[in-house]
């Protein structure tokens, strides 16, 4: 147990880090943390951070960009509202110009 504990804090560690309008994906966190085969865990991270305002799991999403986390948020779309209070377009479930608005952590944790 101490060693998800572990995981899951150096996975809401890198999240803490993504800029308010950005996004990043389950795998690009699992390769920051040196987990890169750990995609999956790091959406167990994130379905386990909801009671934690400080970890803004909204701005965490699959590799093609879609909303694959919607679901274990309070209301139907309240990651989507989070996500376009912050000025991010999302339709059909997936953010629009993804890849300009992608945050990848290996490179930019020092933003």
């Amino acid at each position: 147990m101490a060693l998800q504990a572990n995981f899951f804090e150096r996975v809401y560690a890198v999240v803490r880090q993504i800029p308010e309008g950005r996004v990043t994906t389950y795998g690009a966190i699992a390769r920051a943390i040196g987990a890169a085969r750990s995609a999956r865990m790091v959406g167990y991270a994130m379905n386990a951070s909801h009671d934690d305002d400080t970890v803004p799991a909204h701005r965490v999403v699959n590799r093609n960009g879609l909303l694959t986390g919607k679901f274990h948020f309070d209301g139907t779309n309240l990651m989507q509202q989070l996500l376009e209070n912050e000025g991010i377009k999302v339709v059909d479930n997936k953010i629009v110009n993804f890849k300009e608005l992608l945050w990848e952590p290996t490179i930019q944790a020092g933003e």
